[in-house]
């Protein structure tokens, strides 16, 4: 059985992408910073007949990406797909893209840029020996539609594009696939929908964040992950 490992799993992208590949015979490693979280998630998943286990870490954090990897291999075999889905809050936001400083850069940056580039120098080897795999990430409407309120966001997310298109393309022909996966809509059921329906003031006037639900994300990772035909895809704009 092949293993799906998702870092940053929460009640949003990471379950719709868990039921999906779940479903089509991978077990989950559901890779979150809250220990009893992701084991709720969990048992979620064992609920419906699909093999999971819960793993703790934060992954903006080197040490502890590098050892929930390992914990999680130990466990479940090479890891054939991995789907980075952190994403920040939307207090983490800059008020404007004048504000932007290097301070506001300091976690948008941790969350998209750093962790998915050590996420890809930690698997890509093993991937590569044994010539099959999955990198597939998460980005989000502030890169590709201008928003000035999710400024700092938006910036760590074109470093990030840049990094997946630069890497898919040394991949190929490899076996080893990179995709992007840019999310113009408000996740159903995700944390950040949570926040901004309680505290609907975090958005400015005059802005309405359309909605998708986790299983439409969860089957385009899949045909991604599947059909290996494009790189970057948008979905929910």
């Amino acid at each position: 059985m092949r293993t799906l490992a998702i870092f940053g799993y929460g009640p949003g992208l990471g379950a719709g992408t868990a039921q999906v590949f779940g479903r089509n015979g991978f077990r989950i490693a559901a890779i979150g910073r809250d220990p009893g979280a992701a084991a709720e998630r969990v048992a979620g998943l064992r609920a419906v007949g699909i093999e999971a286990e819960p793993f703790a870490a934060d992954i903006t954090d080197p040490a502890q990406l590098t050892g929930v990897i390992a914990r999680v291999e130990e466990k479940l075999g090479p890891i054939e797909v991995a789907v980075h889905a952190a994403a920040a809050g939307i207090s983490a936001r800059s008020a404007s893209t004048r504000e932007v400083d290097r301070a506001a850069l300091e976690v948008p940056f941790a969350l998209k840029v750093y962790s998915s580039i050590q996420l890809g120098r930690e698997l890509l080897p093993g991937m590569l020996a044994r010539g099959r795999g999955a990198l597939l990430f998460s980005s989000g409407a502030s890169e590709v539609n201008l928003q000035p309120y999710l400024a700092n966001m938006g910036v760590a997310l074109g470093a990030q594009r840049a990094y997946v298109r630069q890497l898919a393309a040394e991949l190929d022909g490899t076996g080893v696939f990179a995709g992007l996966l840019a999310i113009g809509s408000l996740i159903e059921n995700s944390a950040v929908q949570h926040q901004v329906d309680a505290h609907p003031e975090l958005i400015p006037d005059g802005i309405v964040l359309p909605r998708i639900g986790n299983a439409e994300l969860g089957a385009e990772y899949w045909r991604m992950y599947t059909e290996r035909d494009t790189v970057e895809v948008e979905i929910g704009f």
